[in-house]
């Protein structure tokens, strides 16, 4: 995979060891807005999810009426797509559980398909997120505490699921179920004022 990117002319960063999941995001945030990108598209590498996508995904962005903008499967029709069924209750039941926490109506927030503006990145503390897959769900809760809910868009895109690209198996999706229902209870403490979190401090806050 590296030898094709670099094949390809793209700019290729290694890791001398695993930084895992989200610990791989950081590092390829951090070189993008040293870089000075004004968008920044988080695309897993599994050829789940259509790169021709993209255009649609960034224009929102690109015309500053978004600030976030998540790939959903769920606009669509993801079993067709070959979605396994117990993925899709999973996916359904997280995200109803989210979308009544942060005050959201999004159709879906486990996409491996996501924009976003260097504002935002500027604005949340991502670097104090977790090195595994809750990153994305952690990021989120971020957003909504930095006062930018209206900020988050989404569009369709087409779920294609087949035998060789990679998918988290079922006892690693019960962990990140679980790890996300914890950022879930984080940021309903942090609201509430009950306990505060580090994580949820914005850099500046954007009402």
């Amino acid at each position: 995979t590296v030898e094709i990117a670099r094949q390809l002319g793209l700019h290729v960063i290694i890791h001398s060891q695993n930084r895992g999941y989200g610990g791989n995001q950081k590092t390829c945030y951090d070189a993008a807005l040293e870089a000075g990108a004004e968008i920044v598209v988080m695309l897993h590498p599994d050829y789940q999810y259509d790169a021709t996508r993209i255009p649609a995904l960034i224009a929102p962005i690109a015309d500053g009426t978004h600030d976030l903008v998540l790939g959903s499967r769920f606009l669509g029709d993801p079993l067709a797509g070959g979605m396994p069924r117990w993925k899709y209750v999973s996916n359904r039941f997280l995200t109803i559980v989210e979308n009544a926490a942060f005050g959201l109506h999004l159709s879906e927030y486990h996409t491996g398909l996501r924009a976003y503006s260097r504002g935002l990145l500027e604005t949340v503390p991502y670097d104090r997120n977790s090195d595994d897959f809750v990153f994305d769900q952690e990021l989120i809760a971020q957003v909504v505490a930095a006062g930018m809910r209206r900020r988050i868009g989404e569009v369709a895109v087409p779920t294609r699921y087949f035998e060789e690209a990679s998918s988290v198996g079922f006892r690693r999706s019960v962990v990140y179920g679980l790890s996300t229902l914890r950022v879930v209870a984080r940021y309903l403490l942090h609201r509430l004022r009950v306990r505060r979190s580090p994580k949820l401090a914005a850099r500046r806050r954007r009402d």
